[in-house]
């Protein structure tokens, strides 16, 4: 990805090796600590290619059942693990999602809802501490959810941030990801090759419900049941606190666009 960029191979290979904590060990940019966990790396990459395909197509068509049935949301993103190349069967797949004003929570409700509904057909899908569900495995996620107003600027324009969309494989409304990058050129700065990144997932969507059916009078509803089937989640995960810090960790890189933060 790095080398999507302006800077040539050999400047990317020159700030690695400048860097006191990076360092690049079969092929890999890692940090120094971490080069014992470089087989794992790769391991997980290699995977990627046999397993992600099944996924990728599983992904698009719940896609288009989510945005036919919530005209609210303006565009999804396929993001996580599926979108960085690193995708095994026990993980789940991120959704980022831009939705209209005034819907964030409605739009976290209906992506669990339907998610519950598509994963109930996969409990076989292998799963780990994260996706172990007690009715049915965890697979369809919303990640990272943005009204529009929300990035009329970004609060956040980090490297971070843009690591997020360049990442992210769009699937619909490019538009809205477009008006994104225009409305915070400094994204492009950290990520030049963002303004050409390819779109090879992108779908046209089925017949989509009129958005008059979803006012914004639902969402402070759909907030409060969505914070307590979050919480019961939580609570499930009590006694496994590596599965806790890992949600803690995740939710973190979200701020402030986090979703049930006590503020």
């Amino acid at each position: 990805m790095c080398l999507g960029g302006p800077l040539s191979e050999a400047e990317v290979r020159w700030a690695v090796a400048a860097s006191p904590n990076l360092t690049i060990f079969e092929d890999l940019v890692l940090d120094r600590d971490a080069v014992s966990d470089a087989g794992s790396i790769r391991s997980r990459a290699v995977g990627h290619t046999a397993e992600s395909g099944a996924y990728v197509a599983m992904t698009l068509d719940f896609v288009r059942t989510l945005v036919a049935a919530a005209p609210f949301i303006r565009s999804v993103s396929i993001a996580g693990s599926l979108a960085s190349g690193g995708f095994r069967p026990s993980d789940d797949v991120d959704l980022n999602l831009i939705v209209d004003d005034g819907h964030r929570h409605l739009a976290y409700v209906v992506v669990n809802l339907l998610g519950l509904a598509h994963a109930m057909r996969h409990r076989a899908k292998p799963v780990d501490d994260l996706t172990r569900r007690p009715l049915a495995p965890r697979l369809m996620t919303a990640n990272l959810i943005l009204e529009r107003s929300q990035y009329l600027p970004l609060q956040r324009d980090d490297e971070d941030m843009a690591f997020e969309f360049l990442i992210g494989e769009p699937v619909f409304g490019l538009e809205a990801i477009a008006e994104v990058l225009e409305a915070n050129p400094v994204l492009l700065e950290h990520f030049p090759q963002l303004a050409g990144k390819p779109v090879p997932f992108a779908i046209e969507p089925r017949r989509r419900l009129p958005k008059s059916l979803f006012p914004r009078i639902l969402d402070p509803p759909a907030r409060a049941l969505g914070q307590a089937a979050w919480r019961y989640m939580q609570w499930t995960r009590r006694h496994r606190p590596e599965a806790l810090a890992r949600v803690a960790y995740v939710r973190s890189t979200m701020r402030p666009y986090t979703l049930f933060d006590a503020s």
